[in-house]
């Protein structure tokens, strides 16, 4: 009887041992806590919002640190950021939704609705450009993002949608017009003013102002109150902080940004002047709640006026071969980046994850697979967009359970 009894106890004691380092792992809550805690007592942060939804249900939420520092007014979770180019993916399914609705085509020239706005490249040639290829950073833009001295759009001081506080959307597609493009459109991927450049077609094509289209095509129907092209709430605005050492400088007006692989320059005062033109890639304001809402209806295909078959197109890899071009192993979908390669991103997420983000600090990302949205806005940058904060939040998600 013993000898019976002896086994039977040795599997319940490792059963015991199991289940008492399961107890020990820290769970998702503690893990991003830990995350943002750290972020915040390295002083590589002043304030964020975090929110992790699973199957639509948010299983994390959390306000920390600073919307204003100076201020001492704490973040809370109905913060309002300036989204920067969190704006475009916004702007993109607005475009879809002309499509769908025949207002607008995918193939044709843009010049059908902006007949001056004619670039060139090098050689002289004026190749036509399409409304796909400005949704797909294809088009042959750029964003000036190089030295004075050097760079084009610098020369032509072509506004990014992020700064000069005023100037008016005919004047900055003048300026465009006036750079060479850096490639046959249709041939190559590089970031750019391109979605600015929709926005002026979007509001030829659908007969209004874009705010107006925006709010009537996507964010009204899915009840998103906060954001939008202004500043709502100017109390519940978060104050713009980069992160410099040994802890983040303010930001109120007029400032030039070097970073690792950008010259960046922006201007926060460009969301209280009524003049700035709607930058269709950069010039919206909104909160955490609002964009996840926003990215849960993309995710299940249920954006207001869109097809499902023009859904699934704005979530999918578009550029056949192009399949690095927003870094290794993501390629680019309609508004976004799309993982074709995690081995190559050295990326835990699954297949078909679809990312992007804001220059003021932002972060998202959508796991189709596992049916997770994320949502990291936060005050400072340029970590909250692409330093260590966003990276550590993502692999907390991952870390085993």
């Amino acid at each position: 009887m013993h000898t019976r009894i002896r086994p039977l106890l040795t599997v319940l004691l490792a059963l015991a041992l199991t289940g008492s380092a399961a107890a020990e792992e820290p769970s998702l809550s503690t893990r991003l806590d830990r995350v943002i805690d750290q972020a915040l007592a390295d002083q590589r942060i002043v304030g964020t919002v975090v929110l992790v939804a699973q199957d639509g249900k948010v299983i994390y939420h959390r306000a920390a640190g600073y919307a204003d520092r100076e201020a001492k007014r704490p973040m809370r979770e109905d913060a309002l950021f300036r989204l920067a180019s969190m704006t475009k993916t916004i702007v993109s399914a607005t475009a879809l939704s002309l499509v769908d609705q025949g207002q607008l085509t995918l193939d044709e020239p843009i010049t059908r609705w902006l007949p001056t706005f004619r670039p060139k490249l090098t050689d002289g040639r004026e190749p036509p450009i399409t409304v796909r290829q400005l949704l797909t950073h294809t088009a042959g833009l750029a964003y000036g993002l190089g030295e004075p001295e050097t760079d084009p759009y610098l020369q032509a001081h072509v506004s990014n949608g992020l700064d000069q506080p005023g100037l008016d959307l005919d004047e900055n597609l003048r300026r465009i017009a006036s750079a060479p493009l850096l490639f046959e459109p249709g041939t190559q991927w590089n970031y750019s003013v391109a979605t600015d450049v929709l926005g002026a077609v979007l509001i030829r094509a659908g007969g209004a102002p874009l705010p107006t289209l925006v709010e009537r095509l996507i964010t009204h129907p899915l009840g998103l109150t906060d954001t939008a092209f202004t500043v709502k709430a100017p109390a519940r605005l978060a104050a713009v902080y980069t992160g410099e050492r040994p802890s983040p400088a303010r930001v109120d007006g007029y400032r030039h940004v070097p970073t690792e692989t950008m010259n960046l320059r922006v201007d926060p005062r460009r969301a209280f002047n009524p003049r700035s033109f709607p930058s269709g890639g950069a010039g919206m304001i909104g909160t955490a709640k609002d964009y996840l809402t926003f990215l849960e209806a993309v995710r299940t295909g249920t954006l207001p006026g869109l097809k499902k078959t023009t859904q699934a197109q704005m979530t999918s890899h578009q550029l056949g071969a192009l399949q690095q071009a927003a870094g290794p192993g993501w390629g680019f979908a309609f508004g976004a980046a799309v993982l074709v390669d995690p081995a190559q991103a050295h990326s835990p997420q699954s297949p078909g994850t679809y990312r992007w983000g804001g220059v003021y600090g932002h972060s998202w990302f959508v796991d189709p697979e596992r049916r997770l949205t994320v949502v990291a806005l936060s005050n400072t940058f340029p970590e909250g967009m692409s330093g260590a904060f966003p990276t550590a939040l993502r692999d907390a998600l991952y870390a085993p359970r």
